[in-house]
């Protein structure tokens, strides 16, 4: 289900390849072009315009012989959020220095026989979470299902923790609404690992509360390189009023499940990226239980902090079908969207998830949520 070569970009001496997971399907190319032997052009379209005109881009490059090329990677009606990164194995990356001109970027790569990966971000595939989820599994706190399938098939798979059979109160966890948010990703993983962590506070933390951990709501769009998008063009992250999309419809049937089950949602942490770090919540007065928990838990993660600053901001928005606006809707309970900078320091990310985990831990194990208004 890889997304075919795209037969526009054939080139002189230059060999171009977008057939893997992740890559820049055929859609997102508008052309491609070769202005000399050393110099490429990839002209880039966004899904749809205005919130997505920053489309998502992925290929490889390979030369029979060793050279340098010039690449340019051109967006038209949109704009080019992403600096590149190259990678040799798909694993380590690294940023290469570029121009960047309006709609377009400009670098410079050597190339070999050995392709090399040219992406927005770094890529986390589906068989990477599948991987992730089945050694988390392995404990004995967890168990793994298939809540639902996507659009074109592919498992939604879930994590449960149940640490005490009696709890009755659920965390949920959510990522990867929109592809291309890697740095969310970056930060679900550590944050998730830290709840399930062998420490004093998770141990006290699961003894009270079960938690509910679905990391890859769109693996089509995983899969097929979007920017935004599952298969049928809808931004998952806007359905959660309609139930349209059979990813979103998983999620809500399962924690609906839950509750008639016996269980109650508590509070919900949908992992994103966007240009900055920011965190998206509800307003303290919008009617929800512990009126004063999200404030509490972020203040107390800011105060960790010297140089740099926890930003809140409170929001509400009944018509747009957002995963946060829907939880509190609900179950009348706090939900935040959990935003990293696409350039957030990625050592930063994984340390910042861990204290954040820790202090949401502490912090719902509070009693009384009225201390910080």
């Amino acid at each position: 289900m890889a997304p075919a070569v795209a037969y526009s970009c054939e080139f002189d001496q230059v060999t171009f390849d977008n057939d893997f997971a992740g890559a820049s399907s055929d859609k997102m190319i508008a052309s491609c072009q070769s202005n000399s032997q050393n110099k490429i052009e990839i002209v880039l379209k966004p899904e749809n315009t205005p919130i997505n005109n920053s489309p998502w881009y992925a290929f490889k490059l390979s030369s029979e012989e060793k050279k340098q090329v010039e690449v340019t990677i051109r967006v038209t009606d949109g704009d080019n959020r992403y600096p590149p990164k190259v990678s040799k194995d798909g694993q380590h990356w690294e940023g290469v220095e570029y121009v960047k001109d309006n709609e377009k970027l400009v670098f410079t790569v050597a190339l070999s026989k050995q392709p090399i990966v040219i992406a927005a971000q770094e890529i986390i595939t589906n068989q990477d979470y599948s991987e992730w989820v089945n050694r988390l599994a392995k404990s004995p706190v967890t168990s793994q299902s298939v809540i639902g399938e996507s659009v074109q098939g592919r498992p939604i798979n879930a994590l449960e923790v149940r640490g005490n059979r009696q709890a009755n109160e659920w965390l949920v966890i959510l990522g990867r609404q929109h592809p291309p948010e890697i740095t969310g990703a970056l930060a679900l993983f550590p944050f998730t690992e830290n709840l399930l962590s062998d420490s004093s506070v998770a141990k006290s933390f699961r003894d009270r509360f079960n938690i509910l951990i679905v990391p890859n709501l769109n693996p089509d769009g995983v899969q097929m390189g979007h920017w935004r998008h599952n298969v049928n063009g809808v931004d998952l992250n806007r359905d959660w009023n309609k139930f349209a999309q059979p990813e979103v419809r998983a999620v809500h049937e399962h924690i609906n499940k839950l509750i008639q089950a016996g269980g109650k949602m508590v509070m919900a942490v949908d992992f994103h990226s966007t240009r900055r770090d920011i965190f998206y919540t509800m307003p303290n007065d919008y009617g929800m239980e512990q009126r004063y928990l999200v404030n509490n838990w972020l203040k107390a993660v800011d105060k960790q902090y010297k140089n740099f600053s926890v930003i809140q901001k409170p929001g509400n928005n009944p018509g747009r079908g957002v995963f946060k606006q829907y939880f509190a809707d609900h179950y009348n309970v706090h939900a935040i969207t959990y935003e990293m900078g696409d350039n957030t320091d990625r050592a930063f990310i994984n340390d910042f998830a861990i204290d954040a985990a820790n202090q949401l831990m502490k912090t719902m194990m509070m009693d009384n949520q009225e201390l910080q208004p």
